[in-house]
């Protein structure tokens, strides 16, 4: 593999560009006429304007990203995560073009991509399942009977997809109706298909992720698992590695339980296994996402590996570098996803331009980031400005340079979730480790307790500079005393 077109942007394409360099491989960005400034154009070897800032004339037109790669005389094809990333028919036609695509194959993203086809798969592997329906519903009654059997509340879930897209909780049983209607509604809008499932829904869950890496020569290893419970909107926000409450033995369990789920679809490259950890620390498959996670960084600070290296080994026909037991975990890792994001009015985009960006620096903070001082956020693409990651000896560590790493992040011209990611650090349910994925319903309803807490700690500061300023004057006192004296 010589050359690599990277079928994506922002920060993600950087984080690609920059292990290709490492590996002496050529790169090739696509950009849209949005992002013709953007630092990735720039990192590339080669880049190339594919189309007008919407990604569906852009980042989503496969013609156009397949004949840069036959202009190029690109060998390989890196998608990242979003966009084409987890679209079986693009996988294909990489396949048909003779370009190695840097993931798995079309066959795992079909079976994987639809949750209905993934929970058959994984049956015959007694992954565990959260009790529910396996086939897909189209009428109401049916619906709603099933509902009653399994018991309120339940989860209504689009089959196809993902992103909390398609997914409605049901409380009681007047409000199926509706719910489904509107499950079914933004299913057909979002991916074009309006089969939706069943199933219970778990009380206090908490949402477990496991790495898994396969290679093509019967190896298979699982690289730790990521804590994601704090949620907006059934989207991350904040993610961590390891889990504050897996044992080793439960680590275990469920790392084996991830592969097996690989196994099922003869899986190949870097996947993610989703999981839900309830209250009786029982756990029960969500679903696979057949790509790199937005949230890897953690895995690999806390591994000391390069995913997206093993990812290209791995498409380069080469076996895993390492066996299981050569994997440790050392330390541990945190994550806030940084979007230019109003936390006080309901996480609102809040799209403008980074008139002040100074990123802090350390050696236990890493940054992955997308833009510089003075650009625009674009309003067509997810308002992720970057990915804060700290690392620590300990859990406790980690959460206290965090907060110390938003401190010395300085953002203006617009809103960001940097203070709600400091809140959550402080919050006493989070540093204890007892929290699941209804955190921001629990915790964060009203945010004007945000807005308390803030001046909480600003009253605190000013005490503690009166505190300080008081102490100077004594000293400064005594001082002048002892020079009258003298």
């Amino acid at each position: 593999m010589k050359k690599v077109l990277v079928a994506n942007r922002g920060e993600i394409a950087r984080r690609v560009i920059r292990t290709l360099k490492k590996m002496n491989i050529k790169s090739v960005a696509v950009y849209s006429a949005a992002d013709e400034n953007a630092p990735f154009v720039l990192e590339a070897d080669e880049s190339v304007c594919i189309g007008p800032a919407p990604s569906s004339e852009s980042y989503l037109v496969q013609e156009n990203i397949l004949k840069v790669c036959k202009d190029l005389n690109v060998d390989g094809i890196h998608p990242g995560y979003g966009f084409l990333s987890e679209n079986a028919d693009f996988a294909e036609n990489v396949r048909k073009a003779g370009i190695t695509l840097i993931g798995p194959s079309a066959k795992a993203m079909k079976l994987m991509g639809d949750k209905l086809s993934a929970k058959q798969a994984v049956k015959a592997y007694d992954v565990p399942l959260v009790p529910g329906i396996d086939e897909a519903v189209s009428d109401f009654k049916e619906a709603e009977k099933i509902a009653k059997q399994i018991g309120f509340p339940v989860l209504i879930k689009a089959s196809a997809g993902g992103g909390g897209k398609g997914m409605r909780l049901v409380e009681k049983e007047e409000d199926m109706q509706e719910q489904m209607q509107l499950a079914q509604s933004e299913a057909r809008s979002s991916f074009g298909d309006d089969a939706v499932f069943v199933e219970k829904f778990v009380t206090k869950p908490r949402h477990i992720e496991i790495q898994i890496f396969a290679d093509n020569h019967g190896n298979m290893v699982h690289l730790f698992e990521r804590e994601c419970s704090i949620q907006r909107r059934h989207q991350k926000v904040i993610e961590e590695a390891p889990s504050a409450v897996l044992t080793p033995e439960l680590r275990e369990k469920m790392g084996q339980s991830a592969c097996d789920v690989a196994k099922a679809c003869d899986y190949s490259g870097a996947g993610t296994v989703e999981f839900l950890l309830d209250a009786n620390h029982d756990f029960f498959f969500l679903e696979m996402n057949t790509r790199l996670q937005v949230e890897h960084p953690v895995t690999e600070e806390i591994t000391g590996l390069d995913l997206v290296e093993w990812q290209i080994r791995v498409a380069r026909d080469e076996k895993l570098p390492k066996s299981q037991n050569e994997l440790s975990i050392k330390g541990h890792a945190m994550e806030v996803r940084v979007y230019a994001e109003d936390a006080l009015n309901n996480f609102t985009p809040d799209i403008g331009t980074l008139r002040r960006y100074q990123k802090p620096e350390a050696d236990y903070i890493r940054i992955d980031d997308a833009f510089e001082e003075g650009m625009d956020i674009p309003i067509y693409y997810d308002p992720m400005i970057a990915k804060l990651v700290t690392w620590g000896e300990n859990r406790e560590e980690a959460i206290d340079r965090m907060i110390e790493a938003i401190d010395h992040y300085e953002i203006s011209g617009l809103r960001t979730t940097l203070d709600f990611g400091k809140y959550v650090m402080k919050h006493p349910a989070f540093r204890s480790g007892d929290f699941d994925t209804n955190f921001i319903k629990h915790y964060f309803e009203d945010p004007k307790i945000m807005l308390e807490a803030q001046e909480e700690e600003k009253r605190a500061l000013v005490a503690s500079v009166d505190e300080i300023w008081n102490h100077l004057k004594e000293v400064k006192k005594k001082e002048f005393a002892s020079k009258l004296i003298d």
